[in-house]
């Protein structure tokens, strides 16, 4: 997990919501993501969809049983769906997600039993750490909007 808030570090030095991902098979990394649909301008381009890829592709196979993903934030509907179509053995996740988490926060598509593949999950390794990396993200970004002039402000003289 401790690489994956690496890769949220990255997500957040190029402005994206810090949420990073890495994929192990037998002990080994064999791939890392992050974030970033905006840099991307495509909104699939979340964390785990990105660590996905480069694991599919280090592999030679768009299946990757045997394979663990470790996230800093619980996944969303797409990327859950993701890992289950990869037949992932499990993924591990650290802060949970009120608002769009679907192993449990929202919805729980890994227990969803009429589904043909089950991924096992564990949440919260690591959970003070990811959520204190989202939240100060976010309020550096909330200080800087309250920075910004706003519509009636006057133009600079010049």
């Amino acid at each position: 997990m401790a690489l994956a808030l690496e890769q949220a570090r990255l997500a957040w030095a190029e402005g994206e919501v810090p949420v990073g991902a890495v994929v192990v098979k037998d002990g080994e990394v064999i791939a890392t993501g992050y974030n970033r649909p905006i840099g991307r301008h495509d909104p699939t381009a979340h964390a785990e969809v990105n660590a996905l890829r480069a694991a599919a592709e280090k592999l030679g196979n768009y299946r990757l049983p045997g394979c663990e993903l470790y996230v800093t934030l619980e996944p969303c509907i797409m990327c859950s769906g993701a890992m289950m179509h990869a037949r992932l053995a499990r993924v591990v996740y650290a802060a949970t997600d009120p608002k769009t988490g679907a192993c449990g926060s929202v919805v729980n598509l890994f227990d969803e039993g009429r589904l043909n593949h089950h991924t096992g999950v564990l949440g919260g390794v690591m959970a003070e750490e990811a959520s204190s990396l989202l939240k100060a993200f976010f309020a550096e970004r909330r200080a800087a909007a309250r920075k910004l002039p706003g519509p009636d402000a006057a133009a600079p003289e010049a």
